[in-house]
């Protein structure tokens, strides 16, 4: 019994000479409630680690004409897309069988025996696709 006492009285006073102290997360990022001065060294930090390279010269920018270009581009699939959807709906806006250049775009329209058929080529690319209409 006098062990039990002894260990008791042991862990006791080891409990009593124990010191804690506070333990607070400060968040490092400004935008997180952070330091504001830490806001210099992070942005310096994270552009040592970001390998991207950004392509920033306006030489390779885009002129207005392609830009043109691309817009005509883009209006026209669109005007085929809602002829095509149109005539699958059976609305009388069809599209006329034939051959029509816009651009860089071939597109050639005829009927088959498998519904009506449109081919559409990218002259600059060589890239095709055919859409068949039943």
């Amino acid at each position: 019994m006098k062990k039990y006492v002894l260990a008791v009285v042991c862990f006791m006073s080891i409990c009593a000479t124990m010191q804690s102290q506070e333990f607070v997360y400060r968040a490092k990022n400004p935008a997180f409630g952070g330091e504001s001065f830490n806001y210099q060294w992070l942005l310096s930090s994270a552009e040592a680690q970001n390998t991207i390279e950004e392509d920033v010269d306006p030489r390779n920018r885009d002129t207005d004409l392609e830009d043109f270009k691309d817009n005509l581009n883009r209006q026209f699939l669109n005007r085929l897309n809602r002829v095509l959807l149109n005539s699958q709906l059976a609305v009388n806006d069809g599209l006329a069988p034939g051959t029509y250049s816009f651009g860089s775009l071939s597109v050639e329209v005829y009927e088959s025996s498998e519904g009506l058929v449109v081919n559409i080529l990218d002259t600059d690319t060589g890239e095709q696709t055919q859409v068949i209409i039943p």
